[in-house]
């Protein structure tokens, strides 16, 4: 109903009132028309207030009805995940971040290992002449990666876990990168192993790294516990995942981190581990020592250091840890020494660039050696350089290109005096991270 229109009758009936009091008062002359006017005007009033009243009335239910109806489907259709504000929650209250990247490699193997798959084989590359892969190009989005981060918080430290896949199974398969959950000082679940972290690896498109350095994740229980603000100690019971050996304890690792100074990093490991047969067991162990230093804002060292005696499952690339005789019997352990140093440079926010050494040397141990069924598949040394460039045009899309060349050593001749294999390859990656 128009609300001018009522306010304007109203306002015409308080004048007629206020005018009929002296008319009434000092003449005698209003004539019966006048009053039957009057009364018309003022029944009329009535009817549109009445009418005004009614429209009121049904709007207000009409609303009650739209809110009560949006209420039950907004009970009845709750979904396990929702979006407030700019967070996500599960179900169960989590807070819930969701990442990843699509991400496609390529290699143009001018030499190198004569596996499908385009990643590093440096260990395994034919000795020159003998069956060797040249001239092959490789494509792959294996590496593609989706994670997801959970947050609960609680009446006394939150809550959080992670769990992360990517396309590196067997024939592509999805396969669990990491997958836990961590409480204070405590987490329980696979992810980088405590011994072999690959922190202080240089930058590779590689995603397997290149030699010298170690990419393994293990399930694990680990527990941290800060000195102060700048050193920390970290200690973990691992499964080692090594098919070699029947395990029986878990391997036992420790790593002390010290923050030197604004610049510069360091990280001291050591592992422990039983290495066991149907009918033996010796004892592995290994020690690591890596180091970053920021040289300025826009230049950084990493380096990585490993020897080991008697293991092949945390460090990449390596020998077998250990030979037995026809009895199962451990009879010789392998020992090697390894290290990995690079250098990157940020040129621009877009663009950036890294250089990087590699190199794995194995002891000289005749019983060892003779225990070998075939000498030429276990390395006397092997080594890798490459140089590559990180180009990013906007922050979610990142190019990169890679050279890359390395050799190993056998411990003996292939039949055609051949001791030597070679990995030559360029690699290339574009990744749309989000």
């Amino acid at each position: 109903m128009n609300q001018k229109m009522l306010s304007f009758k109203l306002n015409r009936l308080v004048i007629a009132c206020a005018c009929s009091f002296p008319i009434m008062s000092f003449a005698a002359s209003t004539t019966d028309a006048e009053i039957q006017q009057l009364r018309d005007e003022v029944k009329a009033l009535k009817l549109l207030m009445q009418q005004y009243a009614q429209q009121q009335q049904s709007n207000q239910q009409s609303l009650q009805q739209i809110q009560a109806s949006t209420t039950k489907i907004n009970t009845e259709n709750t979904p396990a995940l929702k979006v407030e504000g700019t967070r996500l929650k599960t179900k169960a209250g989590a807070e819930l971040t969701f990442y990843g990247n699509v991400r496609a490699d390529a290699s143009y193997q001018s030499e190198g290992g004569s596996a499908a798959r385009l990643y590093n084989q440096i260990n395994t590359v034919p000795l020159t002449g003998n069956n060797e892969s040249s001239d092959r190009l490789k494509a792959s989005l294996a590496a593609t990666r989706l994670g997801l981060d959970f947050k609960t918080a609680t009446s006394g430290k939150d809550i959080n876990a992670k769990l992360e896949v990517d396309f590196l199974g067997t024939n592509d398969a999805l396969r669990i990168r990491h997958a836990y959950m961590n409480y204070g000082n405590w987490l329980i679940g696979q992810t980088w192993s405590n011994f072999a972290v690959p922190d202080y690896m240089p930058e590779t498109i590689d995603a397997l790294g290149y030699v010298g350095g170690a990419v393994k994740r293990t399930p694990q229980v680990r527990y941290s516990h800060k000195f102060s603000p700048i050193t920390n100690v970290v200690l973990a019971a691992e499964d080692a995942k090594d098919e070699s050996s029947n395990m029986r304890l878990p391997a036992l690792t420790a790593r002390l981190n010290h923050q030197l100074n604004e610049r510069v990093q360091l990280s001291a490991r050591a592992m422990g581990t039983e290495k066991k047969t149907d009918t033996d067991a010796e004892m592995a162990w290994g020690v690591g020592l890596g180091a970053k230093w920021d040289v300025t804002d826009k230049t950084m060292i990493k380096a990585d250091y490993y020897h080991v005696k008697g293991d092949s499952s945390f460090v990449s690339w390596s020998n077998q840890g250990f030979v037995t005789n026809a009895n199962k019997d451990i009879i010789a352990r392998n020992e090697f020494d390894s290290i990995t140093l690079g250098i990157t440079q940020q040129f621009s926010p877009q663009l950036r660039g890294t250089l990087g050494y590699g190199y794995m040397k194995a002891d000289q141990n005749d019983a060892y050696i003779n225990a070998l069924t075939d000498k030429t598949k276990a390395n006397k040394d092997l080594w890798q350089a490459w140089a590559n460039l990180f180009y990013s045009p906007i922050k979610p899309i990142s190019l990169g290109l890679e050279y890359v060349y390395g050799e190993r050593e056998a411990f003996a001749p292939a039949p055609n005096g051949s001791q030597t294999g070679t990995d030559n390859r360029v690699n290339a990656v574009a990744m749309y991270n989000f």
